[in-house]
């Protein structure tokens, strides 16, 4: 997995699907409560572009997961992430009527969002979110925390997707470090 520190066991791969990172990660997380294992850190996303994530997030191939607050802002250095196209329900395997997140995709363009002319580059990113049916204990806090996945859409891989995650995956060591909402 790269550069990350994380103690995972020998073999360990990471390839989760929509729904177990809405229910296995991110409604924990939302709700305060362990994950295992607790490989997805939180990471603040817009100072970063997005080939500067690797060693920052959890990273398995082409993609990097991590748990970020949402927020309007979305600039970096180099440039900005859109959205593109609309929100798109997930379902639970177990009930297929019941929506238990929204996933949102945005694309990174380099230059400024009010720039004559940005360039869109091959870098997606998937946003997910708590559905607005969750519990009402947790809901205020699941507003504030996204998971996110960016991936490097690039042409040559047919279809392989870089990706890191636009919500960053909070460890439960590092919450006497950061604040959380009331």
């Amino acid at each position: 997995m790269g550069e990350n520190n994380f103690n995972l066991p020998p073999g360990f791969r990471f390839y989760p699907t929509d729904e177990e990172l809405v229910v296995h990660f991110l409604q924990r997380k939302a709700a305060l409560l362990p994950c295992h294992p607790d490989v997805i850190p939180d990471l603040d996303l817009y100072p970063y572009d997005p080939w500067d994530l690797h060693g920052k997030a959890m990273g398995e191939g082409n993609k990097w997961y991590f748990y970020s607050r949402r927020t309007k802002i979305r600039v970096s250095e180099s440039g900005y992430w859109q959205s593109i196209g609309v929100e798109e329900p997930i379902y639970s395997s177990t009930n297929s009527h019941k929506v238990i997140g929204m996933k949102k995709y945005s694309a990174f363009y380099i230059g400024e969002p009010s720039g004559s002319q940005p360039v869109k580059t091959n870098w997606i990113m998937q946003e997910y979110r708590l559905s607005s049916d969750s519990s009402s204990s947790t809901s205020s806090r699941r507003s504030r925390n996204s998971k996110k996945q960016l991936f490097d859409n690039d042409d040559d891989d047919d279809g392989a997707e870089l990706s890191c995650l636009d919500e960053v995956f909070l460890s439960l060591d590092d919450l006497d470090e950061i604040s959380l909402p009331n």
